[in-house]
Order: C-alpha cells, then sequence, then structure tokens
C-alpha cells in the first residue's frame, strides 16, 4: 500500500476526459441545419427617414448693403423719438473734476494764522493726576519723577561670558608630538576594520532538510485536512 506522501505525489486525473453528464448539458444530436433564407428585418418609417442622408440648402447670400425703402427715407421722426435721441444731460449740482495741481489765490498765499490756529495746531499732551485726591492739579508726564526697579535693572544688565567659556578654535592648529608618533592599539584597528559581508544567498544550499524537520509529525488536524474529499460514485 503506498504511502501518504506517494499518493499525494501522484498527478491530478483529468477530469475532462470522461465528463460528467450530470453538470453538463449534452446534446445527443447535433442541431440541424438552416438551408433557408435567414430571418428579414424590415425598418420603421422613423428609421427609414433617419438613414437618409440630409439635404444641404444652397443660402443666397445676402449682401450687407441694402437699397432704403422710399418710405424710409420720407419718414418723419416725432416728437417722443426726438425726446430720446438727446444726449443725457448731467445731473443738478454737477462740477467738471478739478485739476491735481489746483492754482492758489493770493489770498491763501498771503493769509497769516491767527492766534487760535496756532493754539489747535500745537500736539496733544495726556495730562496725570498727582495724588488721589480731587483737589490734585493736573501735571505732564514729562515732570513726573520715574525710576526702574530693582529686578527690571537686574535684568537690563548683559550677561558675561562664562570663565571657562574659550572662544572658537582657529581652523588651523598645530599638532601635538604626541599626536603624530602615536601607534594604534590591535583593538582599534580590529574595531576601524569593516565587517565582513557576505553575499545574498552565499554557502545556502536549498537541498538541506534539517534534522528537526525530519523528525516532524504532522498533528490530527493536518492529517485530518490531507484526507480527500469523499466524492459520489456513478450510478450505472
Amino acid at each position: 500500500m503506498a504511502t501518504r506522501t506517494q499518493q499525494l505525489a501522484q498527478p491530478k486525473a483529468n477530469r475532462l476526459r470522461y465528463p460528467d453528464r450530470r453538470s453538463v448539458h449534452w446534446l445527443d444530436k447535433l442541431p440541424p441545419e438552416r438551408t433557408g433564407s435567414t430571418t428579414k428585418i424590415e425598418l420603421s418609417h422613423l428609421w427609414s427617414d433617419l438613414c437618409r442622408s440630409k439635404k444641404f440648402h444652397t443660402q443666397v447670400t445676402i449682401s450687407p448693403i441694402w437699397k432704403v425703402s422710399e418710405r424710409a427715407l420720407r419718414a418723419v421722426a416725432s416728437e417722443r423719438l426726438r425726446s430720446l435721441a438727446q444726449p443725457r444731460a448731467p445731473a443738478a449740482g454737477w462740477q467738471p473734476a478739478r485739476p491735481l495741481l489746483a492754482p492758489l489765490s493770493r489770498g491763501t498765499q498771503t493769509a497769516v494764522a491767527t492766534s487760535r490756529i496756532c493754539q489747535l495746531a500745537q500736539p496733544k499732551r495726556r495730562q496725570v493726576l498727582e495724588g488721589s485726591g480731587h483737589k490734585s492739579k493736573p501735571v505732564p508726564v514729562t515732570h513726573l519723577p520715574s525710576k526702574a526697579s530693582a529686578h527690571i535693572e537686574l535684568l537690563a544688565t548683559p550677561k558675561h561670558n562664562h570663565p571657562k567659556f574659550k572662544g572658537e578654535r582657529p581652523v588651523c592648529w598645530p599638532v601635538s608630538r604626541a599626536a603624530r608618533n602615536y601607534t594604534a592599539s590591535q583593538r582599534l584597528l580590529d574595531l576601524s576594520s569593516p565587517k565582513d559581508r557576505k553575499a545574498p544567498f552565499e554557502g545556502y544550499d536549498p537541498y538541506v532538510v534539517s534534522r528537526i524537520a525530519r523528525s516532524a509529525g504532522p498533528s490530527p488536524r493536518i492529517q485530518q485536512l490531507c484526507l480527500p474529499l469523499p466524492r459520489k460514485c456513478s450510478s450505472k
């Protein structure tokens, strides 16, 4: 008796060689060949009209210059047409645009400002009340004494550099004698050497089966799934 592995290794049977009649529409005889003419198709009146080619009507090109009739030459416009033909007048109080640089009159050029105009031309100053009572007099802000607090003065002081701060290192600096005569150790040489990398699939044998795979056994579930499906035997 063949093992399960040998049974699964067998090629599948060709089911199309002996098709099952129960699932295929089977014709015992070929349909008879028709010897007469094919089916005739009649077009309706609408389809016949749509199939006809369109007729191109020749249009007479009219000249852009046409003759004026005698009645149009002798026509007289009515009073309503004359009123509509008049251009619209500007609104009342309309004035044309002033020029960009209007000429100044002699009175404007020789005018002298009064004391009131000079007073209004002065900039305004914000007034602050001195004290909290109602009898206090307004004093300008510029006359009030101002002094910064100790915290503001502390924040205003510039920061100093750290005692151990060193400036920027020059681009070119002298190399010490010890650095020039230094010899790297074997450990540094091992760390500085590049890693050995193998090429893809180098030393790989695809036909080698591991010992674990050779000693593995299928589970009951896998054995159950490997069983063939039950087929119904065709009745003769």
